[in-house]
């Protein structure tokens, strides 16, 4: 399990990485060792503040189909910044932008990726 938790920080902190060169507005300041720092603040503000800010905009999220989740990861990603020193968020259309392209990166390395539950229930 700590494993897993640590390959998903490593995948999570290369995706910021190229998130941060795809997109003008959002700069790394330092190597890898702020990219892992980045993705391990970004894991922790995603799983306090996501379920939170999520259920607050339900209403938004249901009238606008979903596409309001990008605002709502634009602000997770703001927020990160705003206390990291390493991660610097021009404006909202950058946040926009880098928290999609976060979530897309992110859900195709999942996939990418060998899940045990998975590959246990092809095996059955």
């Amino acid at each position: 399990m700590f494993v897993r938790l640590v390959i998903r920080l490593l995948v999570l902190a290369v995706v910021i990485g190229v998130v941060a060169e795809l997109v003008p507005g959002i700069e790394v300041n330092g190597g890898f060792g702020a990219l892992l720092w980045i993705s391990v603040l970004f894991s922790v503000v995603n799983a306090i503040l996501g379920p939170v800010f999520k259920l607050l905009s339900l209403p938004l999220i249901v009238l606008s189909l979903g596409l309001f989740l990008l605002v709502v990861n634009a602000a997770l990603l703001g927020i990160t910044a705003g206390l990291s020193s390493h991660l610097d968020v021009d404006g909202f259309g950058s946040a926009v932008l880098g928290g999609f392209l976060i979530a897309l990166f992110s859900w195709l390395a999942t996939m990418a990726l060998p899940h045990r539950d998975r590959d246990e229930w092809r095996r059955s």
